[in-house]
C-alpha cells in the first residue's frame, strides 16, 4: 500500500550508516637544501646543493583526467553534492578536472551512451526503456534512494491514501515519464488503475497552479519541489509516495558501457567516491551544501530558507533502509528487478524489448 505523509518540507532522516571515504592527499616535499624552481605543471624541482653535481630528476605529476558530467536541465540546489565536491577540491584530489553540463534527461542518456558525456544523472525509469532500446549505459550509483516522483494534494482535500484518488481529478504533465510510471505504481498498490481516476494533462507543467486553483484534486510532482512550494506558501500538503516494497529506481549516476572497462574507468570511480563524500557531508550539515549551491548559482541566495527546505527534502530521498545498511549510493538490484517486471507489464509499456537487471546496472562499480 502507499505511504501517506502530511508534509513538513524540512523533515529529515538521520544519516544512514554510510561508510565515510577518506580522500588521500599526496604531499610532495621539496628538499631542504638548495632552491626550488617551478616546472611546467607546478611541480618543484630541486637545484643541486653542490656546484657541478648532477641534478636529480624531478617527479612529474600526471595531468588531471578531464570528465564531462551531465546534470539535470536547470542548475539547482539539488545538485549541491556535485558543487561541493568541486569547490572543496574532492574531484581535484582524485586527479580530476570536472566540467558540468545541464541537459534534459533523455538527451543525457543518449550522450552518455555515445561517450560524448562521461557521467550523467538519470532516472532509473528512463534508463530501463533506454537499455531495452539498445542504448549502452549502466546505472552505477544511486542518488535518490527513494523515488522522488509523488502525488500530492492539499491537506484539506481529504485525500490521505492512493485509494482516496478514486474518482478524483489528477493533474499530470502527460502520460509519459517518471510521473506517469509512479502514478500507475501508486494506483496499482491500492488495486486501482488510471481508469479509476480522471487524468487531466498539463503539458506545460502547470499542475501545481491547477491544484492551487481547485481545477484538480491532486497532481503528480516531485517530493522536493511542489509540496515544498505549497508548504512555504502556507498550504499544508499531503504526499503520496511509493512504499518501501514498491520503490522504483530513482535518479542516479549513469556511465557508458564502454567506459566501465575503458581508460577513464578509475577516474569515474574516483568521481563517484568524491561525490559520495560530499553527499555524506551535506546529509550531516545541510548548510554546507546550501553554501556550495549558492556559490555555484548565486541567485539561489535570494531566499535561503526556501532553498534549504528544498535541499532538506532532497537529502531525505538519498537515504532509506537499504542505504542505512549498504551506504549512501548503493544500488538496490532487487528494486531494479521489481521495477523492470512492473514496467514491462504495463499497458503501452515503454520497455521495447526484454531487459535484465545486469544489462541496466553495475552495482559494484560505485560500491562503498
Amino acid at each position: 500500500m502507499t505511504t501517506s505523509t502530511t508534509f513538513p518540507a524540512t523533515a529529515r532522516r538521520s544519516p544512514g550508516r554510510a561508510g565515510v571515504l577518506l580522500g588521500v592527499l599526496a604531499v610532495i616535499i621539496a628538499a631542504c637544501s638548495g632552491g626550488a624552481t617551478a616546472t611546467p605543471g607546478g611541480v618543484a624541482s630541486t637545484a643541486p646543493a653542490t656546484p657541478g653535481a648532477p641534478a636529480t630528476p624531478s617527479p612529474t605529476l600526471a595531468a588531471p583526467v578531464e570528465l564531462t558530467v551531465g546534470l539535470g536541465y536547470i542548475p539547482s540546489v539539488q545538485f549541491a553534492p556535485f558543487y561541493l565536491a568541486d569547490q572543496a577540491g574532492y574531484y581535484r584530489d582524485a586527479g580530476l578536472e570536472v566540467t558540468f553540463e545541464n541537459k534534459l534527461d533523455p538527451d543525457l542518456i543518449t550522450l552518455v551512451g555515445q561517450g560524448a558525456i562521461d557521467v550523467g544523472i538519470a532516472d532509473g525509469t528512463s534508463v530501463i526503456p533506454a537499455v531495452s532500446q539498445g542504448i549502452p549505459v549502466r546505472y552505477v550509483f544511486t542518488v535518490y534512494a527513494d523515488f522522488p516522483s509523488i502525488v500530492f494534494a492539499k491537506a484539506s482535500s481529504g485525500i490521505r491514501t492512493a485509494a482516496d484518488l478514486k474518482g478524483r481529478k489528477v493533474g499530470i504533465p502527460g502520460m509519459f515519464g517518471s510521473s506517469w510510471i509512479q502514478l500507475q505504481a501508486l494506483l496499482a498498490g491500492a488495486g486501482l488503475t488510471t481508469d479509476d481516476v480522471d487524468i487531466v494533462p498539463f503539458p506545460k507543467y502547470g499542475q501545481l497552479a491547477a491544484l492551487e486553483q481547485g481545477v484538480v484534486d491532486a497532481a503528480t510532482g516531485f517530493v522536493n519541489n511542489e509540496p515544498v512550494t505549497m508548504e512555504l506558501a502556507g498550504t499544508p500538503a499531503v504526499v503520496l509516495a511509493l512504499p518501501a516494497d514498491a520503490q522504483l529506481p530513482g535518479n542516479g549516476l549513469i556511465v557508458g558501457r564502454a567506459a566501465l572497462d575503458g581508460p577513464k574507468a578509475d577516474a569515474i570511480r574516483g568521481f563517484v567516491a568524491a561525490t559520495r563524500k560530499a553527499m555524506e557531508e551535506i546529509a550531516a550539515d545541510p548548510e554546507k551544501g546550501l553554501d556550495a549551491a549558492i556559490a555555484r548559482v548565486p541567485e539561489l541566495g535570494t531566499d535561503r530558507a526556501a532553498q534549504l527546505a528544498v535541499l532538506q527534502a532532497t537529502i531525505d530521498t538519498w537515504q532509506n533502509d537499504y542505504t542505512a545498511v549498504n551506504g549512501i549510493g548503493a544500488v538496490d538490484a532487487a528494486a531494479w528487478e521489481r521495477s523492470i517486471a512492473f514496467m514491462s507489464g504495463l499497458p503501452d509499456s515503454p520497455v521495447a524489448k526484454p531487459v535484465t537487471v545486469a544489462e541496466c546496472i553495475d552495482a559494484t562499480f560505485g560500491a562503498p
